[in-house]
């Protein structure tokens, strides 16, 4: 009956202004709800959903407080957001010469980007800063080549969000190629594509790399920035031919390692100030020691911000370059140009320098004139691809370094492994079997506090967020560098009982990570067995 009520009021109100008006009126009166009340209920929940998402993402929110953040932001709305926008108005007025409404015209146009695009949109660009548009030609008009660079921004977008560490595309069969991400040390299939798309999406991340798309088996080396807001983040791109097709290995270097300290890389009290002694001497030489991706160089940037770099000379060999350090003079090692880790760091040495880093340790000659700087009052930061400390001594020697230089240049030598965190919000107690109950007992460790992974949204159904450093220091003292000097049977020792022995407390550390709940036995056994 109401519905041929509303019909009636909607048909005369067509018969006149005067009708309109009073039709108007009765069709206000005939609904149960107001339609612009309700349009403004639907767009306040939108909204408060969306600033949900911003908060999870922003800056000015601790970690630890994101949950409670998100919650508030879910009943309060924008309030709390123009809040957080206020607060960081005036930090950026403080801290710049821009006045109060530059920085928040600014902001409104930051924003008015954002929502036009649906969110900050992400550049590649190559070496020079020209975008990947202007690099490979896409256009709007191309649907094709403008779905394939939507699919490569994407990736990348997907690489940074998920933290990432690696990219892999690599060739399934001669149909599918997989990509997968390294995320906190472990793979983790992101997508399948078809074999054409994926050669398109190869093609287009080596040309914003400066590489040649036409050749697809020899190897080859590149290098990319995205760029999302005011974030830069660098990649390093290597191409290599294999069966069906052509890979393509792309990593993401850790921008953030440059503010790390070594209290965050994870390191005890006593480890700690073992390490702070051997950087605080004005000459020797602390050798990083670890396999690939074990965090070697974000502990050596972590040592370089313990030294004040304003009374000391720090100049750095690096490849590449990971992170920019303030009032440090780094270096990039181009082979094409010549610029080797020997033929630098001889040119490192007329220019006055206090502490020397070098990225890694992978000739004699580099060795030589590293251990040599160390000698004659330089401190040398240094890495080593190698299993543990006793191994990375026999790889040295093995290299031809003489064991008298060896032994006089060494100071400290630090084994490393990443173990992954346990995800705090859904980490459960450990069920351990009576065996392992009853050895925890026999070895007086404390497994009452052992955790192990679950997994939730927060952790990608994985257990784990985030990774800690687990380090084995070993300090040279006299009596080892007499063994190294002149004991030669010392390799073959070395090469058995030392090696045990430093994965023995690797294993050690490893385990009181375990007992603190910190991570879990299937991860220390995973990564140090």
């Amino acid at each position: 009956m109401q519905i041929f009520d509303l019909i009636r009021i909607v048909s005369a109100g067509s018969s006149g202004p005067a009708s309109a008006q009073a039709g108007s009126r009765s069709i206000a009166a005939a609904l149960p709800f107001s339609p612009v009340r309700l349009v403004c209920l639907v767009l306040w929940v939108y909204l408060c959903l969306y600033l949900v998402q911003v908060v999870q993402f922003s800056a000015l929110v601790p970690k630890n407080r994101k949950s409670i953040a998100g919650i508030a932001t879910l009943f309060t709305g924008p309030i709390l957001l123009l809040t957080l926008l206020i607060i960081d108005i005036l930090k950026n007025t403080s801290a710049s010469s821009d006045g109060v409404f530059e920085i928040m015209r600014q902001r409104a146009g930051n924003a008015l980007a954002g929502i036009r695009s649906g969110g900050p949109t992400i550049r590649l660009l190559d070496s020079s800063g020209r975008s990947i548009d202007q690099i490979y030609g896409h256009t709007d008009k191309k649907r094709r080549e403008s779905r394939i660079l939507d699919l490569t921004v994407w990736l990348v977008g997907e690489a940074l969000e998920r933290r990432a560490s690696d990219i892999l595309i690599d060739p399934k069969d001669e149909a599918t190629y997989t990509i997968r991400l390294r995320i906190d040390g472990v793979l983790k299939v992101l997508r399948t594509l078809n074999a054409e798309t994926s050669k398109a999406v190869v093609n287009s991340i080596k040309a914003v790399s400066s590489m040649d798309i036409a050749e697809k088996r020899r190897p080859q080396d590149g290098a990319f920035i995205a760029k999302k807001g005011k974030v830069t983040a660098s990649f390093r791109v290597a191409s290599a031919g294999v069966v069906n097709g052509e890979k393509l290995s792309i990593r993401v270097l850790n921008q953030s390692a440059g503010s790390f300290t070594l209290t965050e890389v994870g390191l005890t009290k006593k480890q700690h100030s073992i390490v702070q002694r051997a950087i605080s001497e004005p000459s020797g030489m602390v050798l990083m020691c670890g396999p690939t991706g074990s965090g070697k160089t974000t502990t050596m940037y972590a040592m370089l911000n313990e030294i004040d770099r304003f009374t000391r000379n720090v100049i750095t060999v690096e490849d590449p370059i990971e992170a920019v350090l303030p009032e440090a003079s780094q270096i990039e090692i181009n082979p094409k140009a010549d610029i080797t880790f020997a033929n630098t760091l001889r040119s490192i040495l007329r220019q006055d320098p206090d502490v020397i880093c070098v990225g890694e340790i992978r000739d004699e000659e580099t060795a030589e004139i590293a251990l040599r700087a160390s000698q004659t009052g330089h401190l040398v930061l240094a890495t080593v691809h190698c299993d543990s400390n006793a191994t990375a001594l026999i790889r040295l020697l093995d290299l031809g370094v003489s064991p008298l230089l060896l032994s006089s240049g060494v100071s400290l030598l630090l084994s490393q492994r990443l173990l992954r965190r346990l995800c705090r919000h859904c980490k459960r107690p450990a069920k351990l079997s009576r065996r392992l109950i009853q050895e925890f007992r026999e070895k007086r460790i404390d497994y009452r506090h052992m955790f192990e992974p679950r997994g939730c949204w927060r952790c990608d159904g994985t257990g784990y967020l985030g990774r800690m450093a687990i380090c084995d220091p070993l300090v040279v003292t006299d009596e080892l560098r007499a063994n190294i000097a002149e004991n030669k049977a010392l390799i073959s020792e070395l090469r058995t009982r030392g090696r045990r022995k430093d994965r023995t407390n690797l294993r050690k550390e490893g385990l009181k990570k375990v007992a603190l709940g910190l991570t879990s036995l299937e991860e220390l056994k995973r990564v140090v067995g």
